[in-house]
């Protein structure tokens, strides 16, 4: 077990990411734009009095290792699990994706279009200011991207991969992940990512590439209710 991996949502929160997080005591959330995600000092016992105030009514937020009953004035939304799978493969020998585009803030309404049609989890206009992005475009169309999200110690997560419907089957995603690995071992990190239960060809696409399951949570969406 990892005490950073363990609770890599708050970790992440309160370290390298404060500056993007808000929130009092024991609750944090990334701030409006960036992902929709909160966490707890104590998963166990979530304080949402010290949350509600920095969420608007409405807003929805992924959440994960809580598994108690909805305060009042709060409803969950949807409930599984996900895998947090890391890596264990070789550094791979080159850049994979030589061609990717870094992407930055003339690429965000693409990568929202992207992002909203094929559902790579949580992903906010402000998404990609959390790491390195890459893209792949056909032209001057985003077809394909992946990039990073939470980072704690030496754990550096790899997060909204995806391809357009039109270009899957290229490999784009594969080449864009081992890009990402490629970096980061380059900085001696560890990469990660997770997946959902239910997204069995992405879990099997992922352990063909040489990530394993580390541990499975449980993950929920939930929302703010008007007063």
């Amino acid at each position: 077990m990892n005490p950073l991996l363990d609770h890599i949502f708050w970790n992440t929160l309160t370290g390298p990411h404060a500056g993007f997080a808000t929130g009092a005591s024991g609750a944090r959330r990334y701030a409006p734009g960036f992902s929709p995600i909160v966490a707890f000092a104590d998963s166990a016992h979530p304080d949402f009095d010290a949350l509600t105030p920095y969420c608007a009514p409405g807003e929805r937020f992924y959440c994960n290792n809580w598994t108690g009953a909805a305060p009042n004035g709060w409803g969950i939304d949807a409930e599984t699990t996900m895998f947090l799978m890391v890596w264990h493969g070789p550094t791979p020998d080159s850049d994979a994706a030589p061609e990717a585009i870094p992407l930055g803030p003339q690429h965000v309404a693409q990568a929202q279009e992207l992002a909203a049609l094929t559902r790579p989890g949580p992903f906010g206009p402000r998404t990609i200011e959390l790491g390195e992005y890459f893209g792949c475009f056909d032209g001057e169309r985003l077809i394909a991207m992946a990039g990073e999200r939470l980072h704690a110690g030496a754990f550096r997560e790899i997060s909204g991969v995806c391809t357009h419907p039109d270009f899957q089957g290229r490999g784009l995603a594969r080449r864009l992940i081992a890009k990402l690995i490629l970096r980061q071992m380059r900085r001696d990190e560890i990469s990660f990512l997770h997946v959902t239960r239910d997204n069995h060809t992405a879990h099997r696409f992922y352990e063909r590439l040489g990530f394993r399951d580390y541990r499975e949570t449980v993950v929920r969406i939930l929302s703010r209710s008007a007063p």
